[in-house]
């Protein structure tokens, strides 16, 4: 696993390098995908960086930006890699540094390792066997040195007194959201709220920063493997609204039910 997690933690760094190339270039060659959604050179560039690195393992891909793969050839698959090669191409493209790469590596079902790097800032959170962590990485160097890694600090980190705090999408607020905002004032009194794009919400949670992470709103597992690794990692669970139950990957239908983190 030690193994494992560290060749995702290469892929990551190293397709976080080549998106701040193209971030500070100004050049995006920016398209519209099927459903709607922005994709940049740089999705595609991150996508071809990390399909390298992860091959080399013997262990099947399923990216965002990789061919459209039936649930007949997946069904199979006790293992795979879920990858979002910057989950938040919205935020990228408005220049806003709130986009992440996503690895995770599931298995049975469920995320065990987790990488996500927010090239803007070089915070790399990651899940391991021993629990939850972070770690500032520079991403001006050519590679993470273990050492660094073995140094990460522990999630959840210590936090100061604060109000009860929910973390929420900041390209997509739903009503749904807000009603349940309202609902946890009156159980909760006062209610802190925060926005961020991709899945820093999830970092957000499992860092300590914030209780709750509501998604009542689209997305797909790329979103949420990574992040639910190292929430789980951290102690938080990812509840499935369908099933009331921890969120299971490698479905039939990649499209994810509304969930809770908390």
């Amino acid at each position: 696993m030690q193994a494992l997690l560290h060749t995702a933690i290469r892929a990551a760094h190293e397709a976080g390098r080549a998106i701040l190339d193209i971030y500070h270039s100004g050049d995006f060659d920016v398209t519209v995908k099927g459903d709607d959604s922005p994709l940049t050179r740089a999705d595609l560039a991150s996508h071809d960086i990390i399909e390298r690195h992860l091959q080399d393992t013997g262990i099947p891909v399923l990216s965002e930006e990789g061919r459209d793969m039936p649930f007949s050839e997946r069904a199979s698959w006790s293992e795979l890699w879920v990858v979002d090669p910057i989950d938040g191409t919205k935020e990228f493209i408005k220049r806003n540094g709130e986009f992440t790469v996503n690895i995770a590596l599931v298995r049975d079902g469920l995320p065990l390792i987790g990488v996500i790097l927010v090239p803007v800032t070089g915070a790399l959170y990651f899940s391991s066997d021993r629990g939850g962590f972070k770690v500032e990485v520079d991403m001006g160097a050519d590679r993470i040195p273990e050492s660094a890694i073995e140094h990460a600090l522990e999630l959840p980190l210590p936090t100061g007194d604060r109000p009860y705090t929910v973390v929420a999408s900041r390209s997509h607020l739903s009503p749904e959201t807000e009603a349940f905002i309202e609902e946890l004032r009156t159980a909760h009194g006062e209610v802190a709220t925060m926005s961020r794009g991709s899945s820093l919400k999830l970092c957000m949670v499992a860092e300590g920063l914030a209780d709750c992470y509501p998604r009542f709103a689209p997305t797909m597992e790329w979103d949420t493997a990574a992040g639910q690794a190292i929430c789980m990692a951290a102690g938080l669970d990812v509840i499935d609204q369908d099933t009331g139950s921890t969120m299971q990957y490698n479905r039939e239908n990649l499209l994810n039910a509304w969930f809770l983190v908390k």
